[in-house]
């Protein structure tokens, strides 16, 4: 299980290399997790996807 410190560096890490696509980048590796059986590493892609949703900030339409 990674820690919540570790979670935060990756977000950060990949939102500074792909910029905010990489919220989708994280859903699909989520989805692609979820479809091997592999909940931990899915549970763990969502917390980073999470956490780069809290980074950008509020979504404005």
């Amino acid at each position: 299980m990674i820690s919540e410190m570790q979670i935060h560096t990756i977000a950060r890490q990949m939102i500074e290399k792909h910029g905010f696509e990489a919220i989708a980048q994280a859903a699909k590796n989520a989805v692609a997790c979820e479809g091997r059986g592999d909940t931990e590493e899915a549970r763990e892609w969502r917390h980073i996807e999470d956490a780069m949703k809290i980074m950008r900030g509020p979504h404005h339409s």
